[in-house]
């Protein structure tokens, strides 16, 4: 069995945070820049199926699109890109852009995209510490200001941007009208419990995910998130703000943690729950 801790990576966005303290709280000379995620990744992690970051947004991020397994490889890319979001702090009024608020044709999104009323065309959803949203490939997409969450996502750094409200930045009109889904986002998964202290909030699409509470053992491949400080795998804590790797057969004893898994069918036993 393995158990690796992954090492982290501050990447700067403009839509960042110059505040960020504690386990991601930056080096001395970069004390300014504005950190929007942090990546946890290693050698081996380079090529692996899974990538997990932290995100810390103080400004929208641009209205975007990503590719699904097909139209990426398509363009030489090993995969697509489901990602999935839960929220750790959501200020007062934040919101998560997720699907449109009608289905439209890709003429329409493009022309949408041109004049701005693509922002109106979205679908902005309040949002709550606590909850889980999946979003496929495919699906329009734009995450709100105010919020630091944990995203999971197929490990494809590859975003094509429909529209970023005057910012400087490159879009790529033509690749985002050309992947998007323009219609409305609904959850293809309602959460549940199959056993105590464990809760499957997705599956179906690339990846599962789920929120463990009990302890066990972990069998097989899977990325582990602690949301809170607590518990030990592999006979090391569990701290919040880590990303753990786990191979084979891995003692957990979970306080509370997301585990994310390739495919999207449930494994049954990717936790053995201790009686």
């Amino acid at each position: 069995m393995t158990a690796t801790r992954l090492r982290s990576r501050a990447v700067e966005r403009i839509w960042g945070r110059r505040d960020l303290a504690g386990p991601f709280a930056p080096p001395a000379d970069a004390a300014d820049l504005p950190i929007g995620e942090i990546w946890f990744e290693d050698g081996a992690d380079a090529r692996g199926e899974l990538l997990v970051k932290y995100l810390f947004t103080t400004e929208r991020l641009s209205i975007q699109v990503h590719p699904d397994d097909g139209a990426a490889r398509a363009r030489g890319h090993p995969r697509g890109k489901d990602e999935a979001w839960h929220v750790l702090c959501a200020e007062p009024g934040a919101v998560i852009g997720l699907g449109l608020t009608r289905e439209v044709s890709s003429e329409e999104l493009r022309r949408a995209a041109l004049d701005g009323s693509i922002e109106r065309l979205l679908d902005w959803r309040p949002v709550r510490a606590g909850e889980t949203f999946y979003s496929p490939a495919g699906t329009v997409h734009a995450i709100g200001a105010g919020l630091s969450l944990i995203e999971i996502q197929q490990n494809l750094d590859l975003t094509y941007r429909l529209y970023d409200y005057g910012r400087p930045r490159e879009l790529h009109l033509d690749d985002a009208v050309a992947v998007a889904v323009p219609r409305p986002w609904s959850p293809s998964f309602a959460p549940r419990d199959i056993a105590p202290g464990r809760t499957i909030l997705a599956a179906g699409g690339a990846f599962v995910l789920e929120r463990w509470t009990a302890g066990g053992e972990v069998i097989g491949e899977a990325m582990i998130m602690p949301i809170a400080s607590g518990g030990a795998i592999g006979g090391e804590a569990l701290e919040a703000g880590t990303v753990w790797r786990v191979d084979g057969r891995t003692a957990i004893a979970a306080g509370d943690v997301l585990a994310a898994y390739q495919g999207g069918e449930v494994r049954a036993e990717a936790l053995t729950i201790s009686s």
